[in-house]
């Protein structure tokens, strides 16, 4: 589990290899994540955007950038948590993500929220450095 605290909303982030949607022999690898949303602040928040940073083991980078998180921009109030899987194809076994979430409080400020950068590796495989 990964874990990241900004202005007291906390993103934890639990990657998972997909050994039944992978394919190695024709290099493709797939993870799923399951993100979790804490509002541990005294502010409504809503998530408005997500921006991706992804990089294989090869050094590629991959950017995403896009409205909300799958389909949707949740609300959450003071003490309430969000959670959602997405997941992630790769060209080699294994890579990292990092990211950040814009959101907007009850005032009407944005803020980036720092999503922890995690690892996708295979189990039981001996770890790339990337």
């Amino acid at each position: 589990m990964y874990r990241a605290v900004t202005r007291k909303i906390a993103v934890r982030v639990e990657p998972f290899y997909l050994d039944d949607r992978s394919e190695p022999a024709e290099n493709r690898y797939v993870w799923a994540y399951r993100v979790t949303i804490d509002n541990q602040s005294d502010d409504f928040v809503q998530l408005l955007s997500r921006y991706w940073h992804i990089t294989d083991a090869a050094g590629r980078v991959e950017e995403v950038r896009g409205a909300g998180v799958v389909g949707e921009q949740p609300e959450l109030n003071p003490g309430d948590s969000y959670q959602y899987t997405s997941g992630c194809p790769l060209a080699t076994p294994s890579g990292i993500m990092s990211g950040r979430y814009t959101m907007r409080n009850e005032r009407g400020e944005t803020f980036d929220v720092t999503i922890p950068t995690f690892s996708l590796d295979i189990p039981d495989r001996t770890r790339t450095v990337n």
